[in-house]
């Protein structure tokens, strides 16, 4: 059912019958071809001059765009047109754009029929008015595109307060098309997410390794502990699960021959929502053979100094108030000393029942299905990670935290693992990789024994995947980049749901 029509849109529905009865298509299918775009002319023309009376240059200038306003002044205008580089202001004038006795594409269409939020090609010259702002001189105007809905005006009161301003953030992210237009902060956020996974893409490819694509659907949810969401395929009367990870399968390629590979992934858990967590989200995973987690950690250190100087020109960023820097060397700390310092106490010494008995000391909420290894995430969640907030290595994780990691080479209750923490949250996680299949089933074996005591971010049993190591893997070493939470923190937004164009949200009820 259509909604309701505002006094607004009606008023816009009966301009676009109107421009069709002038014999204008309000909507027309030709290709309009423009020479320039708003902030290349400020940088050809930063030298032209005011209008000279009686002398008019060439028309050489075409423009398209969105119109955000009008100042309606007799029988010459001006207005501000938007493209996708910015804004430019237009000068109409009456006698110019319809000749002669006939004044309707005047009077009639830009004085009435056009509105802000419309989109017109406009063809001139540039001059400076005589306050010095930089204006096409409208030789030809054409409708491009109508609009039939008012865009959000902001407007400010004699005491300064703000009102219409489109702010709310349900508003915002349900209709991110008009939140693109009317908040311009919000479109450089999303460039420069292109920016940094252009630098990423960019500094992988230098190291000489391959970018890959991998299932999306996937008949095991393999390569992280998450819930997943289930589909079914009717043709093959299978069931298949959106991937939670690409890992087991970018594992496979190294099996195959390849050194390194990497893939952008977009992946799917079916979990809570908050300011770090959407249903689906970005990881960039890379796997590198004859590596291991000491080599990933310098390798990375570097990349994320490249990237963040590409999303800012420094590798120092601001996020919500804090200088957040790339540039130095990043700290290096494991997980249980960081809880031992805090508290005095090794955990990884103690019984399973006393790190429980630890963790609701400390308040933290258990269940019984949590093992050791997830009791001491719990510890240092609660007690370590909100402090971390330069760029910090957190290394050596308990070895029932890692399933597809190597056991730690000094110490076979850690494994080979870290995580990347920065302004309080995790952004990689990287591993030397597992790649003795007997240790890899007997691991996933003890997943198995979790998921039985009602762990549902137990990993499934992947025998496919066994198979594959059993053929041979070399010593590799892979990292997972939570693509979405860097763009967060280079972008200074502290809500996941500000860096992706779409967020997941319940699905809205129309009239």
């Amino acid at each position: 059912m259509s909604h309701t029509l505002s006094d607004q849109e009606l008023v816009r529905r009966e301009a676009l019958q109107k421009l069709r009865s002038l014999g204008i298509d309000p909507f027309p299918a030709a290709e309009f071809k423009v020479t320039h775009h708003a902030v290349q002319l400020r940088s050809e023309f930063q030298d032209v001059g005011h209008a000279v009376e009686g002398q008019q240059p060439e028309a050489n200038v075409v423009l398209a765009g969105r119109i955000m306003s009008v100042r309606v002044m007799g029988k010459a205008s001006f207005a501000v047109l938007r493209d996708a580089t910015g804004d430019q202001q237009i000068y109409v004038n009456r006698d110019e754009i319809a000749p002669g006795e006939d004044k309707t594409l005047y009077n009639e269409v830009f004085k009435k029929l056009l509105h802000m939020g419309d989109f017109i090609g406009v063809k001139g010259f540039m001059f400076r008015t005589q306050t010095g702002e930089l204006t096409l001189h409208v030789k030809e105007l054409t409708v491009l595109g109508k609009s039939l809905r008012p865009l959000p005006v902001v407007k400010t009161d004699d005491q300064g307060n703000v009102h219409d301003a489109f702010t709310d953030p349900e508003q915002r992210y349900r209709m991110r098309y008009v939140d693109l237009i009317v908040n311009p902060g919000v479109k450089e956020t999303f460039l420069k997410r292109t920016r940094i996974f252009n630098a990423m893409r960019e500094a992988f490819q230098q190291a000489g390794y391959l970018e890959v694509d991998t299932p999306v659907m996937q008949p095991i949810p393999g390569g992280a502990a998450a819930r997943p969401f289930i589909t079914h395929h009717n043709a093959l009367d299978t069931p298949f699960y959106l991937r939670i990870a690409n890992e087991l399968y970018l594992k496979r390629l190294v099996v195959g021959g390849f050194e390194g590979v990497f893939e952008f992934s977009r992946n799917f858990r079916n979990e809570g929502m908050d300011r770090t967590h959407n249903p689906e989200f970005t990881i960039m995973e890379l796997y590198v053979a004859y590596k291991d987690y000491r080599w990933m950690m310098d390798f990375i250190e570097g990349v994320f100094r490249k990237v963040a100087t590409a999303a800012n020109g420094t590798a120092v960023a601001q996020f919500q108030g804090k200088a957040i820097d790339f540039g130095q060397p990043f700290k290096r700390i494991t997980m249980c000393g960081a809880i031992e310092e805090k508290i005095g106490l090794n955990v990884l010494d103690m019984a399973e029942d006393d790190v429980r008995a630890l963790c609701l000391k400390h308040g933290i909420d258990v269940a019984p299905s949590m093992g050791k290894g997830k009791l001491i995430d719990e510890l240092f969640s609660e007690l370590v990670q909100p402090g971390l907030i330069q760029p910090t290595f957190v290394m050596d994780f308990p070895l029932e935290m890692s399933p597809l990691c190597k056991k730690h080479r000094d110490d076979e209750r850690l494994t080979e693992r870290f995580e990347l923490y920065a302004a309080g949250f995790e952004v990689g996680n990287a591993y030397s990789e597992l790649n003795d299949p007997i240790d890899q089933r007997e691991r996933f074996e003890e997943q198995l024994k979790l998921m039985e005591r009602g762990d549902d971010e137990a990993m499934f049993i992947d025998q496919d995947f066994l198979r594959a190591l059993e053929f041979g893997m070399p010593p590799t070493s892979g990292i997972g980049i939570g693509m979405d939470r860097l763009v967060m923190l280079l972008t200074d937004n502290p809500a996941i749901q500000e860096v992706l164009l779409f967020p997941q949200m319940r699905p809205e009820k129309f009239d």
